[in-house]
């Protein structure tokens, strides 16, 4: 029985799984909401399907990258839950928990179609990387600014589908014909479930008291409006 926590864009999810099955999820999808929701779903969450704090076997939350707020919260009541209980912490890089998403839920991630998870990084940049449809990782996470030639030589070779809040601002940058863009993503905790499940078994747990969110990059405060 795995607790699992989504906060690292703007979507707030917690979703309950139990021996690689979800059997309920909790979210929504608005900014700056999740140090205001993210425990009441937790306990929503554990009422409606009758489970006891004490009945989970590991807490595993969404590393990153991604808002660097969001992530903060995620994690901080991640580790907070796993201090209380005593209980393992299993990290899932966000951007591998998207492929696999997207790897469930899609008629479109199949056969040698390549996976591209991007996160908004304001502007033009997104956080991204590249998975094939096994949910094996072929290019690693990066911060990458959007122009008409991202992705050129991907795209001359392989169908690659494009998805995430940070997928729709490069909608009209990247014309090749090989590119899919997939409608309606949200980002979830339910597709923490299968890496979760795979980690827990291993026992490939993080150290509570030193773990820290995948940023990618430093935070950069704005500026505040007069």
């Amino acid at each position: 029985m795995i607790l699992q926590i989504e906060t690292a864009t703007t979507v707030c999810s917690v979703a309950l799984s139990k021996d690689g099955e979800v059997l309920a999820v909790k979210q929504m999808d608005r900014r700056n909401i999740h140090a205001e929701v993210i425990t009441l779903y937790i306990e929503e969450l554990l009422t409606t399907t009758d489970t006891k704090y004490s009945d989970l076997d590991a807490i595993a939350v969404s590393c990153g990258p991604g808002s660097y707020t969001g992530l903060r919260i995620g994690i901080s009541t991640a580790k907070g839950l796993c201090y209380a209980l005593d209980k393992p912490l299993i990290a899932i890089e966000t951007l591998q928990a998207m492929a696999s998403g997207v790897v469930m839920e899609s008629e479109l991630a199949t056969g040698d179609t390549l996976l591209v998870p991007m996160i908004d990084a304001r502007r033009m940049e997104v956080y991204t990387a590249i998975f094939n449809t096994k949910g094996e990782r072929i290019k690693p996470t990066a911060a990458e600014i959007i122009d008409e030639n991202s992705f050129a030589k991907l795209l001359n070779n392989n169908k690659v589908l494009f998805f995430g809040d940070g997928a729709e601002k490069c909608r009209e940058t990247l014309h090749n014909p090989n590119s899919q863009f997939l409608e309606g993503f949200t980002n979830s905790a339910a597709y923490l479930t299968k890496r979760a499940t795979e980690k827990l078994a291993m026992k490939d747990f993080e150290d509570v008291a030193y773990f820290e969110p995948f940023y990618l990059k430093d935070f950069i405060a704005g500026k505040k409006k007069a």
